[in-house]
């Protein structure tokens, strides 16, 4: 595999992004969040649900946030640059007008949403969840969105489908590092449908009650907590439901290191690096990685009798 120039260049960045985590999130806390400039987010409700409840549904964990400055300036967003602290400034005039998200497949009801009429399904619901990324650095994020069932009710999912793939925006002129040979474009991703109806699964508008940024994947984009964060696609134009299992982008670059699952598992170490411990960015020291990156009491039953291990 590491023959082929793409592939090897790309372990080449994954690798180097791994080595310089600890010294990166040191800068970040000296960022000001004056520099984040996101308009509040409008609609944005306390959680239905008893403090006790949210907790125990695992809506909202009991653990120190990351500061903002940093979920918006320590960014994977490759569309953009492979530097994470970069991602920022190179997508500060990003624009979302006109943006819209169309839901196709094997749906009683196919329809394109314009961004307005997608986020009038359901008003925002504040998810404090922690976020994993395979490179071994983590996050605490106040995300702001609403369950992806939500969506996926309204379009009225037929029988046969097993699947649910999505696409990000593919526009070389306004995400300058689709330009580069970097991935293949468009970023694409997808789920299981039991994956996709769970309410942890949300389609994510804002974090920290502000809107969602450009360079974490404004307007609009997948948040899974319990899988690796490059299942959280960014930037999403299209959904599909499809009746086989669909092709994601970091499994067709690698198949033997991402695998289409991604759930965190501290117990199965990617080929170059330990999986058993994480650096929570913000702090000093690591931390050990939890199974299911702490929400097993939620999703551990989606995958009873299967081999993690296979099924990585």
């Amino acid at each position: 595999m590491y023959f082929n120039r793409k592939t090897f260049m790309r372990g080449v960045v994954a690798a180097a992004s791994v080595a310089t985590t600890a010294a990166v999130y040191r800068r970040l806390n000296g960022k000001s969040e004056a520099a984040v400039e996101a308009p509040k987010l409008a609609g944005l409700e306390a959680p239905a649900v008893s403090a006790e409840a949210a907790a125990a549904d695992g809506y909202r964990i009991d653990e120190a946030m990351t500061p903002l400055a940093s979920v918006t300036h320590y960014n994977n967003f490759y569309e953009f640059t492979t530097d994470k602290d970069g991602v920022a400034d190179r997508a500060k005039d990003f624009s979302t007008k006109g943006w819209q998200v169309t839901v196709d497949g094997l749906v009683g009801k196919p329809r394109v949403f314009d961004l307005a009429d997608l986020l009038k399904i359901s008003p925002p619901e504040e998810r404090i969840y922690r976020m994993r990324c395979v490179e071994a650095w983590s996050m605490v994020i106040p995300w702001a969105g609403f369950s992806l069932s939500k969506l996926l009710a309204r379009v009225e999912p037929l029988s046969a489908a097993k699947y649910v793939a999505f696409e990000t925006l593919l526009d070389p002129a306004r995400m300058p590092g689709q330009k580069t040979g970097v991935l293949d474009w468009p970023y694409i991703e997808g789920l299981r449908m039991d994956e996709a109806m769970h309410p942890l699964t949300i389609l994510a508008s804002g974090l920290y009650g502000r809107e969602l940024p450009a360079q974490d994947g404004a307007p609009v984009r997948l948040v899974v907590p319990w899988k690796y964060g490059f299942k959280g696609i960014k930037s999403v134009v299209k959904i599909s439901l499809v009746a086989a299992q669909p092709k994601t982008t970091w499994n067709l670059q690698a198949p033997d290191e991402y695998g289409f699952f991604a759930n965190v598992n501290p117990k199965v170490d990617h080929p170059r690096w330990s999986q058993a411990t994480e650096q929570r960015i913000g702090e000093s020291g690591r931390r050990a990685t939890l199974m299911f990156n702490g929400y097993g009491k939620q999703v551990a039953s989606l995958y009873s009798g299967m081999d993690l291990r296979a099924n990585f």
